[in-house]
């Protein structure tokens, strides 16, 4: 995980990615099935993500404030679960549970969800 970053209207940003050995993996390899469910694996993992966070991440209209985006494209767009596992993630958390906790405290948090949902990716 990248250093956070709290940017304009209160977003807090950072680069989320998954190695192993010292080597970013690609999606593919949490992929459910042998051969990958079309579409793009942050259809899987936002959710699973907005999930664990749930209470955490503000709301507004109904909507958790959470946004996702692959931190590099993958080299064939048709076949987006083999782009590394790398996310830059933006989320809006609730004001008065995010006053609560340290700076660290808040990355740790998100860090775990970010495993717990790679690892539901699989599922």
């Amino acid at each position: 995980m990248s250093r956070p970053q709290t940017i304009a209207d209160g977003w807090w940003v950072s680069l989320l990615w998954c190695e192993d050995g010292g080597r970013v993996v690609e999606f593919r390899a949490f992929s459910p099935t042998p051969e990958p469910p079309p579409g793009s694996p942050l259809l899987r993992l936002g959710p699973a993500l907005a999930g664990t966070l749930s209470g955490l991440i503000a709301e507004d209209g109904g909507r958790q404030q959470l946004r996702l985006r692959l931190g590099q494209p993958p080299v064939q767009e048709a076949k987006p679960w083999e782009a590394p596992l790398t996310v830059l993630a933006a989320f809006r958390f609730e004001p008065t549970r995010a006053a609560t906790m340290r700076e660290n405290e808040l990355a740790q948090t998100v860090l775990e969800a970010f495993r717990a949902a790679i690892l539901r990716l699989a599922g």
